[in-house]
C-alpha cells in the first residue's frame, strides 16, 4: 500500500537554555543547598510540561522568528460579532421549511415532502416525531418562541413510542434520543424532555443483548427488541454502532441510571479489543463474535461518525478519558498514512476509499478508490477541532491557533483539515452551486475520457443528455456547513462565513419550494434544477442550524462547553459522576 507523503514540519531549534559551570560556581567539597536543587528541578519540569508557554514569549524577548502556522492566513482581522443580516435570513429559511410542514398537516409525521403537501412515517404503525424532535433545539436557539412551544406541546400531548415497528437503532438515537436530551438542557431542564428521553432510552436498550454487546442495527420500540439488518445479512454497520455514546452517556449522567452508560461503553471495548493495527476500521462488524468483517474502509456512509465519536467521547467528559484520546489519534495517524491522497491537476486533498478485493491467488488485497462521499467533508472541521484539543499543548488555545500551541500531529490534523475544508467547497463549483453526494478524483491511468471529466475531480456517470447518476443528487447535506462553523470558530476567518453564505444562497435559489420547504436536487449540475420530493430532517436540525450558528455572535454554544452530536444536537461538556472501567 503506498504512502502518501504526510507534511512534517521542521523541528525547530531547542530553545532549552544551558547552564554554564564556572570555576567559582563548582567549588569542591561545598554542598549545594537542597532547597535549591529541589527548585531546579520543579523549574525544569515546568519548562517541559509548559513549553509552549514559555517558548513564545521567550522566542519574542529574544527577537527570534517564530514560524506561522500553516492554513492560518495573517492579513485578516477575527470577527465574532454577529452578522445580524445573513444570521435573520437563516432563520427565515428556517420558519419556511417548519411553517410548511406545520400547515400542510404533517406535524407529527416522521419526514414531509414539500412538492406533494404531505407527510409520511418510517413504518407503518405510524411515526415518532422525527422532524419535530429533531427540529426543537434549533428554535430554542434561533429564539423562535411561538414555534418551539408547538413543538413542545406535541411532544407533550401525542409522542407516544408504542409502535409495534422496526426503527434504526442509530437514526432514532442521534435524532429522537439527541434532540429530546439537548431540548431537556436548553429549555432550562423542561422535565417532560427527560421524561420522554429515558422512555426512549429504556426501550432501545434491548439492542445490546447480543453474544458481544454490540447494537443491533433495528429496535422494536412496541415490543422492545432489538432486529436484524437483513439486508446486511445481520452485520452492523460500525458507524452505527459506535454514534450512539454520547447520548447514552448523557442520559445516564441526567438520570443516575448507569445502564446506560455501561451498555454503550462496552460497544467501544469491545472495537478496540478487534482494532486494526492502522486505527482504521472497516465498515461492518459481527455481532456475534465481536469482529470487524472483510469490507470497505472509508468515511463516507457507515464509517465516518465512528472517527466523529473518538473525539467528541474525549471532549465529552471534559478530556478526562484518555483512551479516547489514544484511539482518535491512532486512526488519524491511519488516516494520514492510507487514506489522504491528491488529485491530479489542482493538487486537491481528498481522503480515499479502500476496498477488499482477492488477487488470482485468493490473497486478500486492498484497491485504493479515489471516491469521496459528501459525508466526509464533516472530517475538515473535526480535525481542526482535534488538533486545538487532543493535539495541543497548552489547555487554552490561542484564536487561531499558534504554531507553537501544537504537536506535530495537531499541525499536521490541522493543516489537512483546513486542506479538506478547501476541497468540500471545490465540489461546490458546479451549475447550481451545490455539491454532489459523491465526488471522484482523477489519477493517473484512471481511464476517464478527459473531454468528458474536468481534470481535478468529477461525477461519476454523469453523461450530457443522459439520466443523472445518483452520485449527482443534493440532498441538503450539512457536512460542509458543519467544518465551515467550526473553523470560523477556531479562527474568527470572515472567508469561512463568506463560504457558508455561499452555500446558503445556493439552498435558497435551487431547493426552496415557494409553497413552502425545500427539496433535494436530482442533479447539481443541471440548471433548471428538477426536484426530489422530500426535506431531510437534518435540513432543519443541521444544515440551517450550522449555519445560524455561523453568523450568529461566537458566545453562543462555544465549543469548550458543548459537544455537537452527529445530528447537530448540542450537549454540554461535564465531568463523569461513575468510574468508567474502560478508560
Amino acid at each position: 500500500m503506498e504512502e502518501p507523503g504526510i507534511r512534517q514540519r521542521k523541528k525547530a531549534a531547542p530553545g532549552s537554555a544551558n547552564g554554564y559551570e564556572t570555576g567559582s560556581e563548582a567549588k569542591s567539597g561545598v554542598a549545594f543547598p537542597k532547597v535549591y536543587v529541589l527548585l531546579a528541578a520543579v523549574l525544569v519540569l515546568a519548562l517541559y510540561n509548559f513549553s509552549a508557554l514559555v517558548k513564545g514569549p521567550l522566542n519574542q524577548f529574544l527577537g527570534a522568528h517564530t514560524r506561522h502556522l500553516p492554513g492560518v492566513r495573517t492579513n485578516y482581522v477575527p470577527i465574532f460579532t454577529a452578522d445580524e443580516a445573513k444570521r435573520d435570513a437563516v432563520v427565515e429559511a428556517f420558519k419556511h421549511a417548519w411553517l410548511a410542514y406545520v400547515e400542510r398537516d404533517a406535524m407529527g409525521d416522521d419526514e414531509y415532502h414539500p412538492i406533494s403537501h404531505a407527510g409520511s412515517n418510517l413504518t407503518e404503525a405510524g411515526g415518532i416525531g422525527y422532524t419535530v424532535v429533531d427540529s426543537i433545539d434549533t428554535m430554542i436557539i434561533m429564539g423562535l418562541e411561538d414555534e418551539y412551544q408547538r413543538a413542545r406541546a406535541w411532544v407533550a400531548d401525542k409522542l407516544s413510542f408504542e409502535r409495534d415497528g422496526n426503527f434504526n437503532t442509530f437514526e432514532t438515537t442521534i435524532r429522537v434520543l439527541g434532540g429530546l436530551l439537548t431540548a431537556f438542557h436548553l429549555s432550562g431542564e423542561d422535565p417532560v424532555f427527560l421524561e420522554k428521553a429515558q422512555e426512549l432510552g429504556t426501550r432501545i436498550l434491548p439492542v445490546f443483548e447480543t453474544e458481544s454487546g454490540l447494537p443491533l442495527s433495528l429496535i422494536n420500540l412496541a415490543l422492545r427488541e432489538g432486529v436484524p439488518d437483513r439486508d446486511t445479512n445481520g452485520y452492523i454497520s460500525t458507524a452505527e454502532a459506535s454514534t450512539l455514546q454520547l447520548e447514552f452517556r448523557y442520559l445516564a449522567y441526567l438520570t443516575d441510571e448507569d445502564t446506560y452508560w455501561e451498555k454503550a461503553e462496552n460497544v467501544m471495548a469491545v472495537l478496540r479489543a478487534s482494532a486494526m493495527p492502522s486505527g482504521l476500521a472497516s465498515i461492518f462488524i459481527d455481532p456475534k463474535s465481536g469482529n470487524y468483517r472483510t469490507s470497505p474502509i472509508r468515511l463516507g456512509s457507515r464509517g465516518d461518525s465512528y472517527y466523529e465519536y473518538l473525539l467528541k467521547q474525549y471532549l465529552q467528559t471534559n478530556q478526562t478519558e484518555l483512551v479516547y484520546r489514544e484511539m482518535y489519534e491512532t486512526a488519524m495517524t491511519g488516516i494520514h498514512t492510507h487514506l489522504v491522497k491528491r488529485g491530479l491537476s489542482s493538487q486537491l486533498l481528498y481522503i480515499a476509499e479502500l476496498n477488499p478485493e482477492r488477487t488470482q491467488n485468493g490473497e486478500l488485497g486492498w484497491r485504493l478508490t479515489p471516491k469521496q462521499d459528501h459525508l466526509v467533508c464533516f472530517l475538515g472541521g473535526s480535525l481542526m477541532l482535534g488538533a486545538t484539543t487532543s493535539g495541543a499543548l497548552v489547555h487554552n488555545v490561542s484564536i487561531p491557533p499558534r504554531i507553537d500551541e501544537l504537536t506535530d500531529q495537531g499541525e499536521r490534523d490541522w493543516l489537512t483539515g483546513v486542506e479538506l475544508i478547501n476541497t468540500c467547497m471545490a465540489t461546490h463549483d458546479t451549475q447550481t452551486g451545490l455539491a454532489p453526494e459523491i465526488a471522484h478524483f482523477r489519477i493517473v491511468g484512471d481511464g476517464v475520457d478527459n473531454s468528458v471529466a474536468p481534470a481535478d475531480w468529477y461525477i461519476k456517470g454523469a453523461r450530457p443528455d443522459a439520466p443523472p447518476p445518483f452520485d449527482a443528487r443534493y440532498i441538503l447535506r450539512p457536512e460542509t456547513v458543519e467544518s465551515i462553523f467550526i473553523a470560523f470558530r477556531l479562527t474568527g476567518d470572515p472567508k469561512y462565513r463568506d463560504y457558508g453564505w455561499a452555500i446558503f444562497q445556493a439552498i435558497e435559489k435551487h431547493c426552496r419550494i415557494p409553497t413552502g420547504g425545500y427539496a433535494s436536487v436530482i442533479n447539481v449540475d443541471q440548471v433548471p434544477v428538477e426536484y426530489d420530493d422530500k426535506m431531510e430532517t437534518f435540513l432543519m436540525s443541521e444544515t440551517l442550524k450550522y449555519l445560524y450558528l455561523l453568523f450568529a455572535d461566537s458566545s453562543i454554544l462555544p465549543l469548550n462547553e458543548y459537544v455537537f452530536n452527529t445530528e447537530a444536537h448540542p450537549l454540554p461538556v461535564f465531568h463523569p459522576t461513575i468510574r468508567t472501567g474502560f478508560s
